[in-house]
């Protein structure tokens, strides 16, 4: 990652990425600050909870995935395409909350999602 030039990492603060390694790793760069449970602007990151809680103690790998899958195919697209709809109300929101940063965010620079 250091032949990158210049790059800056947004860390979301999300446990696995807080993790000693991680930091570690991520010492030398310039980080942009985002504040910790933030709104995600990832609508796929409001499905993940739900699926989870509900896809409980599988016995294998393949049963995961059929559970999944079920529980996908019975998620009300009305719930889906809200979240799409949200979405300028959410990218609205951390312009708002990050005012001042959005600036890095444009070219020379850019930016790495972990």
């Amino acid at each position: 990652m250091q032949e990158l030039p210049g790059p800056i990492f947004k860390q979301d603060n999300v446990r696995p990425h807080t993790a000693r390694v991680s930091q570690d790793c991520l010492r030398s760069f310039t980080t942009l600050p985002w504040p910790t449970r933030f709104t995600d602007l990832s609508p796929m990151e409001h499905v993940w909870g739900p699926l989870g809680r509900r896809a409980v103690h599988p016995m294998s790998l393949n049963e995961l995935e059929a559970r999944l899958q079920h529980i996908w195919n019975e998620m009300c697209q009305d719930t889906i395409q809200n979240l799409y709809a949200s979405m300028p109300d959410r990218i609205e929101s951390c312009i708002r909350a990050l005012e001042g940063v959005q600036q890095l965010l444009n070219p020379p620079f850019f930016c790495l999602f972990l």
